[in-house]
């Protein structure tokens, strides 16, 4: 039985058809990742569901009785606390509980506590408070007004709200742009556990691997639907892909083949029977839709100059605001090649960090160091309010590059898919997208040797975000990272900076190891709060057990991952090497000498990725005894 129906559904907005008679069935307790390019209709589908706008075609059914809930635009400004903002989203209780003040008959008195029971109105403040805790406020927070919050953490209160409903349908759109690592790493958690059914528009590779089961792709109007996570639709696509373009490649062929028959005999009596023949079996071949692809989205970093490290050096910094510092005591280096990604929750002063190294904020004490040649990209979404709306990319460009010529500016947008129709296009008439790209456009243009990105691919749809991380993979120079994006983190980090209680420390481990710490992080402090009685060298020893245990165990991970990106260098040239094979015109030049050094490159890819995956599967083998030992 379905949840949600969608049948024949056409939507249309400003004349632009965004579907047009799609389908779409949404069974209980299924989670559907819904993906497509920035424009194609993913949100306003999302408002048709919600009930928000009314199709123009078509039907949408919700099962009766089912409860559904979406987090709001609006960020909520109100002055209750954060805890009663939560609580007031599920109005069937709040409307119980002010009946049960004035009620007076003892039968509807039951029927009430009745009801309050079954919808579990007792627990409903821990488990809002669980909730909220899980998106980053602390107990303390969350009895301040909402009022007192920025809009992203007041974005964070509306998607606390449709989380505590646990509704039968939860319709979800965007729903890690406004958290941190942590708190997406919590939701993603979350939202495996849900037992409700749920519509999630992202963007976020990691969530829609972990966390949904099938995939809806919204592209030229029409829906389809795929099983499994991201990794699994882009597999099944592009063998989809292949084969449609075989198929129409052989039907092709039989096509010519029939038809040079038909050309050459019609008009010959002897051979007009054999020669209609084949005219009706033309007819009848098959007409093979042609294989459509998008023009694929390439970023490109200028080439910046090379500097003698290091680059920047800080030897016992403190850094904050109106005096008092955020971090104290900072010491570290950066050099060229370094690809460090900032760890730890808002709030605890990665952006501080950055700005600092940015040059946006002077240290309040100790030295900090940088070479007089560096230059420094710096990216912060914040940035956005600072474009002038109704200026164009080109305007913002020329300002900032006033010494360059117009085909020099137009070069440094086309490097973010800023083409020649975008760049001339007010920001005001920008998606968010298309402003991130020239926001990076305008940190780069001085070609810098280093890269500060803070959440850089918050309105990135899944193909730019894949084109960053190729262009950062191509980067010559520094990258400081913030994001809570894992998949980013993971394919461009190689350290990992945490920074907490007013220090920045290196982290010893990967992502999956940070994933776990935070868990571990999580269920410390719940114990901490059960079991006061708990002796404190116990804990000690405890927290210093495992910290030595990531320790013992980093160099292994680190030799997995080594493996695994040259695995996938190599795993590329093999695609490459095959491509230039495959191409008939290799073998018509006379080249023969290319064939040969092809086939033996080929050879020796075959065996350095024999011999790197036994490697790999050695390193992992003794991971996995290292762990069950610590376990």
């Amino acid at each position: 039985m379905s949840l949600l129906t969608l049948s024949d559904l056409t939507l249309r907005i400003a004349g632009r058809t965004l579907l047009n008679q799609a389908d779409l069935s949404v069974e209980p307790g299924r989670k559907v990742g819904l993906i497509g390019r920035n424009g194609a209709g993913k949100s306003t589908l999302l408002a048709a569901i919600a009930g928000d706008i009314s199709p123009d075609g078509g039907e949408i059914r919700l099962s009766s009785r089912a409860r559904m809930a979406r987090v709001k635009q609006e960020a909520p400004a109100d002055g209750a606390s954060l805890i009663e903002t939560v609580l007031s989203g599920d109005t069937e209780r709040t409307a119980l509980l002010a009946e049960a003040e004035t009620a007076t008959d003892p039968a509807r008195i039951g029927e009430i506590h009745e009801r309050l029971r079954a919808i579990g109105a007792e627990s409903a403040p821990s488990r809002a408070a669980s909730v909220l805790a899980g998106l980053g406020f602390s107990a303390e927070a969350q009895r301040r007004s909402v009022s007192d919050f920025s809009g992203g953490w007041r974005m964070r209160v509306s998607l606390a709200t449709a989380l505590f409903l646990e509704p039968d349908l939860l319709l979800l759109d965007e729903p890690t742009n406004h958290l941190d690592l942590e708190a997406t790493l919590w939701l993603e958690g979350w939202l495996t556990r849900f037992a409700g059914a749920a519509l999630i528009v992202s963007h976020d590779r990691g969530l829609l691997d972990s966390c949904v089961d099938a995939i809806a792709h919204l592209d030229r109007g029409k829906l389809t639907l795929t099983p499994g996570g991201y990794e699994n639709f882009v597999r099944i696509r592009t063998e989809h892909m292949l084969q449609q373009a075989r198929q129409a490649e052989k039907i092709a062929a039989q096509r010519a083949h029939m038809q040079s028959f038909v050309d050459r005999f019609r008009a010959k009596a002897t051979k007009a029977k054999q020669a209609q023949a084949r005219i009706k079996a033309l007819e009848k071949l098959p007409v093979i839709e042609a294989v459509v692809e998008d023009t694929p989205t390439r970023f490109a970093f200028p080439e910046p100059e090379q500097l003698p490290p290091p680059m920047l050096t800080m030897n016992k910094v403190s850094v904050g605001y109106g005096g008092q510092p955020v971090l104290s005591n900072i010491s570290l280096r950066l050099d060229m090649e370094d690809r460090i990604a900032l760890l730890g929750a808002n709030g605890n002063g990665k952006s501080t960090l950055a700005k600092l190294i940015a040059g946006r904020l002077e240290p309040l004490s100790g030295h900090m160091e940088r070479n007089p040649r560096l230059k420094i990209g710096y990216f912060a979404q914040h940035q956005a309010e600072e474009l002038v709306l109704n200026d164009t990319p080109v305007d913002h460009m020329s300002r900032a590059l006033p010494k360059a010529l117009p085909p020099v500016v137009r070069a440094q947008l086309a490097r973010f898919g800023l083409d020649a129709e975008r760049a001339e296009t007010p920001v005001r008439d920008l998606s968010g997208g298309e402003k991130a790209r020239l926001l990076l456009a305008l940190a780069t243009r001085d070609a810098p040797q280093m890269l500060i990105l803070d959440e850089p691919t918050n309105h990135l749809d899944l193909d730019a975000r894949d084109a960053l991380v190729r262009a950062l993979s191509d980067f010559e120079g520094a990258v400081l990272l913030i994001s809570h994006d894992p998949h980013l983190v993971e394919l461009v980090a190689d350290r990992l900076w945490l920074v907490a209680d007013g220090k920045v420390t290196p982290f010893e481990g990967d992502m999956a190891e940070y994933r776990s710490w935070l868990i571990e992080q999580s269920r410390s402090a719940n114990r901490s709060a059960k079991q006061d009685d708990t002796p404190q060298q116990s804990r000690k020893d405890d927290r210093r057990d495992r910290a030595e245990a990531r320790k013992a165990q980093a160099p292994l991970r680190k030799i997995i991952k080594d493996v695994e990106a040259k695995l996938a260098k190599l795993a590329a040239e093999r695609a490459t090497i095959e491509a230039k094979l495959a191409d008939p015109a290799l073998y018509t030049n006379g080249k023969t000498e290319d064939v040969t050094r092809l086939n033996t490159r080929m050879a020796a890819i075959g065996k350095t990725q024999a011999e790197l995956e036994e490697a790999w599967l050695e390193a992992e083998a003794e991971l996995e005894s290292a762990q069950a030992a610590d376990e």
